[in-house]
């Protein structure tokens, strides 16, 4: 009876002295930072990256519209205005965890593209004129997707960057755009002329970070699917 009761007092202390080391090893791999990997059914699954492409108007094919700067030393090239907002727009987007995809005018990998957005930059002519405007495919067979594509660049775009809305110049090279013709027909899909080279030349070539501000604050109001959200205060000095 004797040994019983030692061997039963043995096992509650092995049991103790076990939970003890478990306990001791918690509190040292807490110092050290050491973290465990759980099995993945325990881990928890984060939302996919959206996927956001951006074509960079005329890159890679011509130089699209040619204009004087406003010191008339220099030569002001559309593709080269609209290069400098796309890449400012990347990596805005890229900081709220976005995957960006950037493409040429005519870019291969456009056929077939699936991505949750495609957002194709542009700058419209040399002419005094100012404002913006914005379309999606005449054919679109998600056409509430487009309006609502729309309607975010109206409210963001539109607040961001102080321009008006141009929606008597919409082209049928806008609507008919060669892009919207070779993406998979189920991604949304736009092209934004982000103002015109001659009346809008200050904004476009001298604050490229308040136009991509614009275009970054428009995307994110339609990847988090806002139909009411406010539009964004203008920064200081903008």
């Amino acid at each position: 009876m004797r040994h019983t009761l030692v061997r039963r007092i043995q096992r509650i202390l092995n049991v103790i002295s076990f939970a003890a080391l478990i306990g001791i090893f918690a509190i040292v791999a807490r110092i050290f930072g050491y973290a465990p990997e759980w099995p993945a059914a325990l881990t928890p699954r984060s939302e996919p990256a959206p996927r956001v492409a951006l074509i960079s108007g005329h890159a890679g094919f011509d130089s699209g519209a040619i204009c004087n700067a406003e010191d008339g030393t220099v030569t002001l090239t559309e593709a080269e205005t609209v290069a400098r907002i796309t890449d400012l727009a990347a990596q805005r987007m890229r900081r709220t965890g976005a995957e960006v995809l950037l493409l040429d005018e005519y870019d291969p990998r456009l056929d077939g593209l699936q991505a949750d957005i495609l957002l194709s930059l542009h700058a419209d002519s040399c002419i005094p004129a100012s404002g913006y405007k914005a379309a999606y495919y005449e054919r679109s067979r998600i056409p509430s997707t487009g309006d609502r594509i729309l309607g975010c660049i109206d409210r963001h775009y539109a607040a961001t960057t102080g321009l008006a809305h141009d929606p008597d110049t919409v082209t049928v090279d806008m609507t008919a755009y060669h892009a919207f013709r070779k993406i998979d027909p189920s991604t949304p899909a736009a092209i934004l002329e982000l103002g015109f080279l001659g009346g809008d030349q200050e904004l476009l070539t001298q604050r490229p970070e308040v136009a991509a501000r614009g275009v970054a604050a428009s995307l994110l109001c339609f990847l988090e699917d806002d139909p009411i959200g406010e539009s964004p205060e203008p920064e200081e000095g903008q």
